[in-house]
């Protein structure tokens, strides 16, 4: 099992490159089993859940070529569909999993597919999901953490959904399966996430009929087949707001390349009122941080509000900030396990609930840390950034869900990082 061993104090300096999104790649690669026709996406990044997902495509026959290396583009050739039950050791690995189930329905009327895995930070249970393809048509249940479902005429049918919570899984889908359904299907209080409104215009590339995507509202009116796609994946905003980060606890000044800051607007707020100066031009934006990062109270919530994603990663930046912080995590019930890891790198944080008081300390001190999540091995990272001496930064195997090479693109900012295997991780 990989670790990273980092020298803090340093300061970001330099040029990065965002790699595409995860969170829009994994839903849009399952996109392409709605048609029989070929697809082509760029800029997929190469992350475990990334070749997980790849891996269940191609037990179902769908070849992948790879091609461009540069741009990473792969050629997905549907021709030799053949249903098979998913493997159960590769859907427990990562949550996106459960992304197939209505995909699977609306092209041929069935799936059986294990109850996913992912991330350990609060439940995720899969009821929205369920409740909207039963909704649709399909009967469902599920036996010794299988999901068992079935079309008994074959075709989805449309429907108007409300969703008690704006779940973009769930949304996502959905709005897949309502694609080849028989008639118009609703979707209320559907989440607004940038990646819904990327999954719709590559669906709608598709010959898909989706509108209203980005609002709470969303129609799709169903169609009897659809064509491939040509996409290219959005840089991943997530891994550019852990960068801003990055750049604010470091006091650095970085040019991320290629991106914009249209999606990114409740992290540029926020990293803007605790020191952080952004420059925009036509080939990217310039980070620029100040010595001194401010206090800031802060309430995690779906999109367009400030994302969970991004909390480990702040509540990092506030360890060494100018006063008292209070971070709500109002999304999973689970996300505060960083904060002991944080705690022995000497920062001052207690949690009442889903609430966490961060008094902030003039540094951190190196230490060896365990990571418990994806975006918590991210906020590990931050704070060994600034942090006096060495830290070690152990079970980075959650990093490589959802960031490529990154100690690579670190090192060509100006961080002395090490990835090395340590047989005697637990």
């Amino acid at each position: 099992m990989d670790k990273f061993i980092i020298k803090g104090g340093c300061t970001l300096n330099g040029e990065v490159t965002i790699s595409g999104s995860k969170n829009a790649a994994l839903p849009i690669l399952i996109a392409t089993m709605l048609s029989s026709d070929d697809s082509i996406i760029g800029n997929i990044p190469n992350l475990d859940d990334v070749q997980n997902l790849k891996q269940l495509l191609m037990d179902f026959g769908i070849k992948i070529l790879h091609f461009d290396k540069k741009n990473y583009f792969s050629h997905i050739i549907n021709k030799e569909f053949c249903y098979s039950e998913p493997s159960n050791e590769v859907v427990k690995k990562f949550r996106a999993s459960i992304l197939m189930l209505g995909p699977l329905l609306a092209k041929i009327g069935k799936a059986k597919i294990s109850l996913p895995g992912g991330c350990a930070i609060g439940k995720r249970p899969v009821n929205m999901h369920l409740d909207g393809l039963s909704m649709m048509g399909a009967n469902i249940i599920i036996e010794n953490d299988q999901i068992k479902a079935h079309v008994p005429n074959g075709r989805l049918s449309g429907a108007r959904i409300k969703f008690r919570f704006p779940s973009v899984g769930a949304t996502e889908n959905i709005m897949m399966a309502a694609c080849l359904a028989d008639g118009t299907t609703i979707l209320e209080n559907a989440a607004q996430e940038p990646e819904i409104i990327e999954l719709a215009q590559a669906l709608n590339s598709m010959g898909s009929m989706i509108i209203g995507a980005g609002t709470r509202t969303i129609q799709i009116i169903g169609q009897k087949s659809l064509k491939g796609m040509r996409h290219i994946i959005s840089p991943d905003r997530i891994e550019i707001g852990t960068f801003i980060a990055m750049a604010t606890i470091t006091g650095g000044n970085i040019f991320i390349k290629n991106v914009c800051l249209k999606t990114l607007q409740s992290i540029v707020i926020n990293f803007q009122k605790i020191g952080c100066n952004f420059h925009v031009d036509q080939n990217g934006v310039r980070v620029n941080a100040s010595k001194q990062i401010q206090n800031i109270n802060i309430k995690t919530a779906p999109y367009p509000g400030f994302p969970t994603d991004m909390q480990a990663q702040i509540m990092s930046c506030l360890c060494v900030a100018n006063g008292i912080s209070y971070i709500q995590e109002n999304v999973w019930e689970n996300r505060f396990m960083h904060t002991l890891e944080l705690t022995k790198m000497g920062a001052d944080i207690s949690t009442h609930g889903n609430l966490a008081i961060i008094k902030g300390k003039n540094k951190l001190t190196g230490s060896k840390v365990k990571a418990s999540d994806l975006r918590a091995s991210a906020g590990l990272i931050i704070a060994a950034l600034s942090a006096e001496g060495t830290s070690e930064i152990l079970h980075i195997h959650h990093l490589d869900r959802g960031y490529v090479t990154l100690e690579n693109k670190l090192v060509q900012l100006g961080v002395d990082i090490l990835r090395v295997n340590d047989s005697n991780i637990l």
